[in-house]
């Protein structure tokens, strides 16, 4: 029988995955709670819920990283991919995929040169878009009533653009304050173009015709603000003419591409918006003396002219003189030939007037009587037979109208009982004992009272007599002439 030798492990404690992988992300945590690392990102990803993904590499090595949405307006530099910068953060681990990562809390660019490639990416883009297209810019105005002036309230910029618009063309000027340095500023200078382009025509506070955003010099790192994407893509929105002056002359933001023109200087803006007072007005008096100068030679060049064709016309008492001759001539002539006229037509009413009689219109009149008289003669029997049968039909109209008259039996002693409410009364049974009634007489009506019940109605009604048979109308036999009517 061979001896088994022991397991010396079999009390050894035996973990869970999840026991495990959280161990060693508690280790971790704690032995990498704050670290500082220099690195290019890769593969960055901004997520719609607000976090960035992204991936810090240099040479040989590549770690994870995330930035949770509350740390991401925290930073300095907006993560894009191949930028080189230092992050601060702490190391932990995704129990889910067995990884680890840091969690980053901040950011910012290492080294000048990083910033300037990550500027040159995004001026490649925003050209891509057409945003520096010159076609899209916009014309300055030649004579302001308002200048918007977006800059820090307190330094020297903000005096010399105040003093150089003071001197040379004396308007409105609304300064929009704000800081021009710092993570707030990019987003505080936006505000202010959206808020002045918001501004309506007629408001109580008037809308800038041009605006000046200005800035002293500084470093990049000073000046790296305005070449932010959103305010560049907020100036190339604007609808109100923009100078851009950030920095001095050797400084370039990206907001001066996308702007409608660039100063070298923020006084060079205030130059560029503006014209000059004095020679406005010595240019228009030149304009005005020049114009005086023009229309007194096209006077004189008019007058010449006029004086010229005068004398090619001929005189106007020749003219009148020529006139009154002919008109001489023609009104000594005018009276012989209206007595020709008269003389004329004399002969002619006289020839004419010899061919007429008064027998040529008696003829045809007494044609016409005689063929008048004939047709009274054939309508008259016709005549008197219609007129004597309308008399005796409009008698016998007239008798059956006083046969159905209701007025008429009034006159006889007889009455017409009615209702108070002037419905006629047929019966004696319909009515009821002290029913009010209206008696009807031919010359009057009275009311009265039922009195009594009604009487029992008889057994047998008594039949109404018979209306007499009439006579039938003898025809009268037809005539031979017709009846006209």
């Amino acid at each position: 029988m061979t001896d088994v030798a022991p397991d010396t492990d079999s009390n050894a404690k035996a973990y869970s995955v999840s026991e495990l992988a959280f161990a060693l992300k508690r280790t971790l945590e704690d032995a990498y709670g704050f670290v500082r690392l220099r690195a290019e990102l890769s593969k960055v990803t901004h997520h719609s819920n607000g976090h960035v993904y992204l991936t810090l590499k240099d040479e040989r090595s590549a770690i994870d990283g995330v930035v949770w949405k509350g740390s991401v307006k925290n930073l300095s530099v907006r993560p894009e991919h191949g930028l080189e910068v230092i992050v601060t953060g702490k190391i932990t681990t995704y129990p889910a995929g067995s990884r680890y990562q840091i969690v980053i809390e901040t950011m910012e660019v290492a080294g000048v040169g990083a910033l300037l490639a990550q500027l040159e990416r995004l001026k490649a883009k925003l050209h891509g878009e057409g945003l520096f297209d010159p076609a899209r810019k916009q014309p300055l105005p030649t004579m302001p009533a308002t200048i918007g002036v977006i800059t820090s309230p307190t330094g020297a910029v903000i005096r010399d653009i105040l003093h150089r618009i003071r001197d040379r063309w004396p308007c409105r000027v609304i300064v929009w304050p704000c800081v021009v340095q710092g993570e707030a500023a990019a987003a505080q200078v936006g505000n202010a173009i959206q808020r002045f382009n918001a501004l309506p025509l007629d408001g109580p506070v008037p809308r800038p015709d041009i605006l000046i955003v200005a800035r002293g010099g500084g470093s990049v790192e000073d000046l790296w603000a305005f070449n932010d994407e959103t305010l560049a893509r907020t100036v190339a929105a604007g609808t109100i003419p923009l100078i851009s002056a950030v920095g001095h002359e050797t400084d370039t933001t990206l907001i001066d591409f996308v702007s409608d023109r660039r100063a070298p200087t923020p006084t060079a803006a205030a130059e560029m918006a503006t014209p000059v007072l004095p020679e406005l007005r010595a240019y228009i008096g030149d304009l005005s003396s020049r114009l005086h100068r023009c229309g007194g030679r096209a006077v004189e060049d008019r007058r010449g002219r006029v004086e010229h064709a005068g004398r090619a016309l001929a005189r106007v008492p020749d003219l009148v003189e020529m006139a009154a001759q002919r008109f001489n001539l023609a009104s000594s002539r005018l009276g012989a030939g209206l007595s020709r006229n008269v003389a004329a037509h004399g002969t002619d009413l006289v020839k004419v007037s010899s061919r007429l009689s008064p027998s040529l219109l008696q003829r045809p009149q007494q044609v016409h009587t005689e063929r008048l008289t004939r047709l009274l003669v054939r309508m008259k029997p016709a005549l008197d037979r219609k007129i004597e049968r309308s008399a005796e039909r409009l008698v016998s109209l007239s008798k059956l109208h006083a046969s159905v008259d209701p007025s008429a039996p009034l006159k006889r002693g007889f009455a017409r009982v009615h209702r108070l409410d002037g419905s006629l009364v047929r019966e004696g049974a319909s009515l009821a004992s002290g029913e009010g009634v209206r008696l009807v007489f031919a010359d009057q009506s009275r009311d009265a009272v039922i009195d009594g019940p009604p009487a029992l109605a008889p057994s047998t009604p008594t039949p109404p007599p018979a209306k007499p048979v009439r006579a039938a109308k003898p025809v009268s036999p037809p005539s031979n002439q017709g009846d006209l009517f």
